[in-house]
């Protein structure tokens, strides 16, 4: 029997399933213990490796875990009642699984030890974040990456496997069959942005928004704000400086900002045409990088909702920009008039020089202006 991944999810519809849970009370006395029978069907319909769910059961429980991955017997030491995991697991779901923002359970997590922190990316809406990494469990995942179970590897190896025979010639032949055809999938059938980077594919994606995202945490949450506010202003300028001249590196300085605005939506959301035009004074936004965010909305790095809010915040420093360019080509244009009606004339003799000014309708009723005569 089946169940509805997120069971806050009344519609019977609703494409998201897993097995219900099956557990197995075995021996007696202080050796007893619960075996988890589909725990691996249940964690493949969670896309997460089935060590992370029973691990999670043991955290709740207070009780200790084992797994034995070439016989899939994942076990929680003492007696637990199916229903109770059940409720359990989905805990687990809310906090390790369903996207934060559109509560898809279409996410993949990237877990950078080095850094401590562990990523989640959702395929259906696009949404990247960083997950709170204060429960116990995280821990658990910080040291036991998903490439690192046994099954994620042997996945990825018989993927590799497949690429490098099509690249040698010596597949099954089956050119008609798209399934052997080792794609990535689009997080994000809105975006088309050729500018982003040389790589595009998905595990790309996901880690340049990690290192994004850990650079805007580290501006903020760390010991530098115990500095003074022009010591973090200058630390963040030396941060961005590479944007002069690189229009790529300002396209990822507006997500940057938009991350930063996501953590500090309170305090930096009403200021956002303020620190845009500090950016556009110091030449890190050049105008028609500016010009070409304003006009699409993107949820490439913080939800659709927060950016329109960015969006209509910047629209009075957009407005200003577009006002000082135009005015700025109108003063050009009449100086080119200007000249137009202006043309010197050099005599034969090479002594004598003249400026004749050109009036639209007199020009021809004017005499020619001797300077040798002023």
């Amino acid at each position: 029997m089946s169940v509805n991944v997120n069971r806050n999810v009344s519609d019977q519809f609703y494409r998201y399933k897993m097995p219900r849970l099956i557990a197995k009370v075995e021996g007696k006395g202080n050796g007893i213990k619960t075996v988890i029978v589909n725990m691996v069907d249940v964690a493949k319909a969670l896309n997460r490796p089935p060590t992370y769910p029973t691990k999670y059961f043991g955290c709740e429980l207070g009780a200790q875990t084992q797994f034995d991955a070439k016989n899939d017997r994942y076990i929680v030491n003492g007696s637990h009642e199916a229903n109770k995991l059940q409720d359990m697991l989905d805990g687990f779901i809310r906090k390790f699984v369903l996207c934060s923002e559109c509560d898809n359970p279409e996410t993949d997590l990237n877990i950078n030890p080095k850094k401590q922190t562990i990523g989640s990316a959702c395929k259906a809406c696009g949404y990247r974040g960083m997950l709170d990494t204060r429960h116990k469990l995280c821990t658990f995942i910080l040291k036991n990456p998903p490439e690192s179970d046994s099954t994620c590897v042997k996945e990825k190896k018989e993927k590799k496997n497949r690429k490098k025979d099509k690249e040698n010639g010596s597949g099954s032949g089956e050119a008609g069959n798209h399934n052997d055809v080792d794609a990535p999938d689009a997080v994000d059938g809105e975006e088309e942005d050729d500018d982003w980077a040389e790589e595009t594919t998905e595990e790309a994606q996901r880690r340049r928004m990690e290192e994004i995202s850990d650079h805007a945490k580290n501006l903020t949450l760390s010991e530098d704000l115990e500095k003074t506010l022009e010591e973090r202003v200058n630390m963040f300028y030396n941060f961005v400086k590479f944007c002069h001249n690189d229009k790529k590196a300002q396209k990822y300085l507006l997500g940057g900002f938009e991350c930063l605005v996501k953590l500090h939506q309170g305090q930096l959301l009403p200021r956002v045409p303020i620190i845009l035009k500090d950016f556009y004074d110091a030449d890190l936004l050049e105008e028609d990088v500016i010009f070409a965010w304003a006009e699409k909305v993107s949820k490439k790095y913080v939800s659709k909702e927060l950016a329109k809010e960015i969006h209509a915040k910047a629209a009075p420093f957009v407005k200003w920009l577009k006002e000082a360019e135009e005015e700025s080509e109108g003063s050009e244009e009449d100086e080119e008039e200007d000249d137009e009606n202006v043309e010197v004339v050099y005599s034969s003799s090479a002594q004598e020089l003249k400026v004749e000014t050109i009036q639209p309708e007199k020009a021809e009723e004017e005499d020619d202006l001797d300077i040798d005569a002023i």
